[in-house]
Parts: C-alpha cells; structure tokens; sequence
C-alpha cells in the first residue's frame, strides 16, 4: 500500500504543473490585465505602462510562469495585488467553507445515493423505476436552478432555512448545519441520482452471481448477503461514482458559493478572476486541484482495502 500512494503522488506532480501552466496561459488571453484593473479605465497610459513594469507583467509569459513556479517551489504563493494580502491567508481562511459545503453534499449524496440503489435493487418493481427518473431528473437539472428554486421555496416563502450567510461550526454546530442545508441539498442531488443508479446496477449484478446463491444456500441471513457480501463486491464502482461526486460537487460549488453568498474557494475565485489577480487565480485552482488529487488517493486506498489484487497492480 505505501509503494500505491507514493507512486500516485509523484504522479500528481506533473499534473500540477500542468494545471497552473494552462491557467496561467489561459489567464493571459483572458482581455484586460492586473495593472488596468487597478487604475481602471480613465487611467493614463503612462501610468498604466509604469504599472505593468512593476508588476513585471511586460516580461514575456514563460518569464512570470517561471518566477511563479519559483516562488511556489519556495512555499510561498505570492500576494494578492488587490489586498496585499498573502494568498495563503485568503485562501485558508476559505477553505473550510468550501471543505464543509463539498464533503456534506458528498456524504449526503452517499448516504441517500446507496440506500435508494439497494433498496432498488432488492426490491424492484416502482422503487427500481422511480431511481432510474431520479437519474434522469438529477442529470439533467442545473445544479444552480435547483438552488435558486430551493431559495424561493424554503428561504423567501416558508422561512424554514436562511438563504445566504455561514456560520463557523466552532461558534455554533447547529446553526452551521442549518444554515448548510439548502446548498448541501443543491450541490448532493447529481450525486444521490448518479450513486443510487450505480449502486443498483452493481447490486443486481453481485446478488445474481454464483457466490451469492451458495451463501443462500447455506442459510446465511438474507441482511448479511446484502449488506456485508453483495454490497462489498460491487463497492468498487459505487466508490468510483461517489469520487465522481466529490470532483462534481467541488466543481459546481463556485456556482452554489455564489448563489448562497457563502465566501469559499469559488467566491473568490470568481472575484479574482473579474480584478486579473493572477497570484490568487493560481492559488485557488492549486487548491482544487491539491484536493482533487487527495480525493483520487484516497480512492485508490479504499480500491486497496475492498480488493486486495489492486494493492498488488
């Protein structure tokens, strides 16, 4: 198992060096630039020409990526030019917001996603077919369409959760919970359609195998072959999906963030995106991508544990 994660980590390294080079091209195509934001339009040209010096943004491009990479193989990931704030600051202090709103939606998803696909799956009939429309629904369903509905209903008409704000599960547990639930429910509804069609599916193929009639056969208690055999033997594409989920639902949050006026990861990167604030722009996609990488190891862990062949590949 140490000699899996180690070489899954020394895959991502290229991966994000990857991932901040294209950002870091794709930023320089974006129109505008750091030093027109600042001194916004009315600005001289003069001025905006002694900007960019300072900024060192009229060195060519390769140039500013190597002296990011520099500064990052350094520990540090520069500056915001906007605040002046380190970016490791803003960026940390955002974190666990998105942290909250990602895993809930996960688990969330999880927890409903697997009971609705073995329920399906063991019993059929309108349970089985009323999964596969919630697969459909869920898919097709704009995850921010469903928070703005949720918003309309349960915030502005029945008054039953706030709309906007987050509360610090270290000031009140309960409160942040509440104050979660509409864009927990917005972010995990793809996850719970996507997981409970594949936790089905790997259901029906695992209680019609061989195995599962002998264990039958043999009197074993009918909630032990579904819970503790069929469900472990057809965990490894359930967890695959679930993995999914986490990536969707980390993607789609700068959209829920925004809806729900909750100051996470997106937010900000939205924001920084508008002001051509580079430093921050690079940190925010580091930070997704650093978390979409400990979410594949953590898989691949979890492979590890429910097939002991894939420790070995």
């Amino acid at each position: 198992m140490p000699t899996l994660v180690a070489r899954r980590l020394a895959l991502s390294v290229p991966l994000l060096v990857m991932v901040t080079a294209v950002t870091f091209v794709l930023e320089s195509l974006v129109p505008g630039d750091t030093a027109r934001a600042l001194i916004g339009a009315s600005g001289s040209t003069e001025a905006y020409n002694k900007l960019r010096d300072q900024l060192g943004l009229d060195k060519p491009l390769w140039s500013q990526y190597g002296h990011y990479l520099d500064n990052l193989l350094h520990g540090s990931l520069g500056t915001s030019v906007f605040t002046g704030q380190p970016v490791s600051a803003t960026l940390n202090q955002r974190l666990p917001v998105t942290l909250s709103l990602v895993l809930l939606a996960t688990v969330f998803a999880a927890v409903v996603g697997i009971l609705l696909g073995v329920v399906s799956a063991v019993r059929g009939g309108v349970l089985g077919r009323f999964v596969e429309a919630l697969s459909l629904v869920g898919l097709a369903l704009p995850g921010f369409w469903v928070a703005l509905v949720l918003v309309e209903v349960f915030a502005v008409t029945l008054r039953a959760f706030p709309a906007t704000g987050y509360i610090s599960p270290t000031q009140s547990f309960g409160t942040w919970l509440w104050a979660l639930c509409l864009p927990v429910t917005a972010l995990g509804l793809v996850g719970i359609a996507s997981i409970a069609k594949q936790t089905r599916d790997s259901m029906k193929d695992a209680l019609a195998s061989n195995y599962i009639r002998t264990l039958r056969a043999n009197g074993i208690p009918r909630r032990s072959i579904i819970w503790k055999h069929a469900l472990r033997n057809g965990a490894i594409p359930v967890v695959t999906v679930i993995g999914l989920a986490f990536v969707s639902a980390l993607s789609a949050s700068v959209f829920i963030e925004a809806v729900f006026v909750l100051p996470g990861l997106g937010s900000i990167a939205v924001n920084a995106t508008n002001e051509h604030d580079i430093p921050v722009i690079e940190g925010a996609v580091l930070y997704f991508t650093v978390l979409v990488v400990i979410v594949n190891l953590v898989l691949d862990v979890l492979y590890g544990l429910l097939n002991p062949k894939v420790r070995h590949q």
